[in-house]
């Protein structure tokens, strides 16, 4: 954001500081400056002169020898006896009588300022007459682009400085734009001086046109032009106004109308366009003007505001063409798109030379819908800039009713014409912010009087009243980002000067902070599945419909965004292992032919609410993936890979893990995606925590996996709740172990982990007192000639802390165990 000095001491009653001075507050209290430019050192020495005489020069076609009128002003240069300077000039508009800018010799042309080399004039023969210096047009003077005749000045008199007279004179304050992201009235020059009176303590009245905004905005009987407007997106238009002028002569604009705008950095082009750009600068509300004679048909402009049609095309003023968006904010006719709102004009409804009556638009759209629209087409223009910080349509009136008077001051002939339209459904209401002083000092770490802060707030045009207690703040309808008591806190602080904050260290409490036990458990669940080889992930909580289909998820369950980041974000996922599938195909793709990968995060299913919210499900997920090559190499099914990691995971819980079969019917969102037969529910202690198993056909068809693919997920809520928050160690026998193997023939329908804990549970309560004991899976095997049956074998690990155990003990306690299994499930030993 490009600040004008000059133009900003216009509405101030005080000095400014010195430059240094006023960068030092400014940086520190309204934006970082990243540059500050002297506009006055390119206009050094350029003076305002009368051109005295024209004579041709002889044998040139278009040079012509002028005696000019300098007021004498100007040292070292040759002057005839009437005290006049010579300058040859070749500018078709040269005449007798004119102002214009002279450029002397040893002066610099403004254009050329910024070269390596910049252009320095001097006493110069032309022809064989010398030339004193230059007469300067438009596009040498740095003001516009114009190259075709000499820049006619309209004010100043002969030996007047050329930078003072047009305020060129000038510092140019480049502040950093971020920090007005939340600030639309700092787009503007007008903001930008309020906010400097602010921080300099100075109080700021906006112009009287400005705040009187509602009884500005008058209407003419004059009905020879005729409009009427259809607002068909109120909420994304909520305020869209015209004016219509009659009696307009498009030409350049005055000289002083193209220096304001050359100054920050924007290019005149005729005095209507310049109207708009000059009151976009100096106000932040973008104006646009259409041509009403290429918009009107059968006399009378029909004005629609609306979203595109499908296939719809626009030519832009910048000449592109472009299809836009389905829910772009169109400005039309009865037949033909004529605008993008918010953001550029079309070329069918331009102003041209031949334009003799406009139609002005004064609007306010919504800021959100203006990026998306921006972003998806490439369009970055001043307006962009403006309509995404999110304008406030309350100063629509007073902005278009200006710019009526301007565009009469600038064309002779100019009349408003007919009503105006003001078509205007307020999108809020501003409350008032109440607040106390102890709530704003507390936050600050100072002991500001109340009246004090009335009167930082009041400096910037707040209407405040004071209470016993506090302030009672209505902020004024440009400032639309303050609603809540943090707020003024804010402009308060910046008001007061951050740099005057004390610098005292805050008080801290040494006392241990208590531990949170998920964080706690998320990160030993980390450090152990990296130490068993696999690879976090962080993937977004947002997924695409798509994905959910192809896991088989229900679309309904899950919370719609109605403001997406991208397309492929749309929903919250219900689970995290489809964000870890749909990774799986492109690391394989690009190389990694087995790994595991796991994430940790949240996930969301509707009509499952906190306190109106949506609740949070923490959530662990891993999935180990080989291709064919690698998987056979892999020792026995993907499930018992999965499995491993698992377990690895878990025994940081220290509590018994154990292992349902999955029912084919489960309807948890979390199970949809595994394959019944070759999947389990996950126990600890009993109680379900997630699921682990193989993926079905159709999941690893639709993302593409391979054969050898599974996973787990569980849920961290319900690990907590079964954690031993004071595991206690347990130490190794110091006697020798004892290992003993037992195989059990069982029927083909019973489980391996119903037959283990049968086991173990005989084993537990028969093994001798003070011995340590293991029961871990061998095999399981089942014959193709007896699928009714099938073979599982244990291995026992039994040791004493007291004494050496015998073979025959532990043979005794195998025996006692296979004899209760058998009782409980028929087992046979083997």
């Amino acid at each position: 954001m490009k600040v004008s000095a000059n133009w900003i001491r216009e509405y101030l009653n005080f000095d400014l500081p010195a430059t240094d001075e006023l960068m030092t507050k400014i940086g520190a209290q309204l934006g970082g400056v990243e540059e500050v430019i002297d506009i006055g050192a390119r206009y050094r020495g350029i003076v305002v002169v009368r051109v005295a005489t024209v004579r041709k020069l002889e044998d040139s076609d278009h040079l012509n020898v002028c005696m000019i009128d300098d007021g004498r002003v100007t040292a070292n240069v040759d002057r005839e006896h009437s005290g006049f300077v010579q300058v040859v000039c070749g500018a078709p508009n040269v005449r007798e009588g004119m102002l214009v800018a002279w450029l002397p010799p040893g002066s610099i042309v403004p254009s050329s300022y910024d070269e390596a080399e910049p252009f320095v004039l001097s006493a110069r023969p032309l022809r064989g007459v010398v030339s004193n210096g230059m007469l300067a047009s438009a596009k040498e003077l740095a003001i516009g682009d114009s190259h075709e005749g000499l820049l006619e000045l309209t004010e100043g008199n002969p030996g007047d400085d050329f930078a003072e007279t047009y305020k060129l004179n000038d510092i140019i304050i480049d502040v950093e734009n971020k920090m007005f992201t939340h600030r639309p009235d700092c787009f503007g020059q007008l903001g930008v001086a309020r906010e400097v009176a602010g921080i300099l303590g100075q109080q700021f009245s906006s112009p009287s046109w400005y705040l009187n905004s509602n009884s500005l905005v008058t209407e003419s009987g004059d009905v020879s032009m005729r409009i009427s407007l259809t607002n068909e997106i109120p909420e994304l238009v909520p305020r869209y106004m015209l004016a219509m002028v009659d009696g307009i002569e498009i030409k350049p604009s005055p000289v002083w109308l193209q220096t304001y705008l050359s100054r920050v950095g924007v290019r005149p082009i005729n005095n209507i366009v310049d109207v708009t750009n000059y009151l976009m600068l100096l106000t932040g509300q973008p104006l646009h003007a259409f041509d009403y004679d290429k918009v009107a048909v059968d006399g009378e402009a029909h004005i629609v505001v609306r979203n595109p049609h499908a296939e719809e095309e626009l030519m832009l003023l910048d000449g592109k063409t472009i299809k836009p968006r389905p829910e772009a904010i169109l400005i039309a006719d009865l037949h033909k798109a004529i605008g993008l709102g918010g953001m550029m004009g079309g070329q069918n409804s331009e102003i041209d030379a031949g334009t003799k009556r406009i139609i002005i638009e004064c609007a306010s759209f919504d800021m959100f819908n203006i990026r998306r629209t921006s972003m998806e087409h490439g369009i970055f223009s001043d307006a962009v800039t403006r309509f995404t910080k999110g304008q406030a349509e309350w100063q629509c009136p007073a902005v278009l009713f200006q710019a009526v008077q301007l565009v009469q001051q600038l064309c002779a002939d100019a009349r408003p014409v007919g009503r105006v339209i003001d078509s205007h459904q307020p999108s809020r209401e501003y409350q008032p912010v109440t607040v106390d002083t102890d709530f704003i000092n507390a936050r600050l770490g100072i002991q500001l009087d109340r009246d004090v802060m009335a009167q930082l707030l009041r400096n910037v045009e707040f209407d405040v009243q004071t209470t016993d207690s506090g302030l009672v703040v209505k902020p004024p309808f440009w400032r639309t980002d303050i609603e809540l008591r943090e707020d003024i806190v804010e402009e308060i602080g910046r008001l007061y000067g951050y740099d005057q904050l004390p610098l005292d260290l805050p008080k801290r409490d040494i006392t241990p902070a208590v531990v949170d036990p998920l964080l706690s458990l998320k990160g030993r669940l980390r450090r152990e599945l990296a130490a068993a080889g696999a690879n976090e992930i962080l993937s977004y909580s947002f997924v695409h419909g798509n994905l959910l289909d192809k896991v088989g998820q229900d679309k309904k369950l899950a919370f719609k965004l109605s403001n997406a980041l991208s397309p492929e974000l749309q929903y919250y996922r219900l689970s995290l292992t489809p964000s870890l599938l749909e990774k799986v195909h492109p690391n394989i793709k690009a190389g990694y032919d087995r790994f595991a990968i796991f994430e940790i995060g949240k996930a969301h299913v509707l009509g499952h609410d906190h306190e109106g919210l949506p609740h949070e499900f923490d959530r662990l997920s891993l999935v180990f993936a080989a291709d064919p090559k690698a998987a056979k190499q892999q020792a026995g099914a993907a499930y018992y890979a999965a499995r491993t990691y698992l377990l690895a995971a878990l025994k940081t819980i220290g509590q018994n893990v154990s292992f349902q079969p999955l029912h084919i019917d489960a309807q948890d969102v979390a199970a949809t995606y595994y394959e019944a037969g070759r999947a389990a529910e996950v126990h600890v202690n009993g109680q379900p925590i997630g699921y682990i198993g193989e993926y079905k056909a159709s999941v690893r068809k639709a993302l593409k996996l391979p054969e050898f693919c599974a996973g787990f997920e569980i849920s961290l809520n319900a690990v907590l709740n079964h954690e031993d928050d004071s595991p206690q160690y347990v130490p190794l026998p110091r006697f020798p172990k004892v290992t003993q193997d037992i195989t059990l023939k069982v029927a083909g329908e019973v489980g391996y982990a119903q037959l283990h804990d049968a086991v173990w549970l005989a084993i537990e309560d028969n093994r001798p007192a003070q011995t340590y004991a293991n029961l871990e899976p061998l095999s399981i095997y089942q014959s193709d000639d007896d699928l009714g049956h099938k073979n599982i074998s244990l291995r026992l690990t039994i040791a004493s802390y007291e004494r050496t155990l015998t073979d025959g003990e532990v043979a005794t306690l195998l025996d006692t165990a296979a004899g209760l299994a058998h009782e409980a499930l028929g087992a046979e030993r083997v």
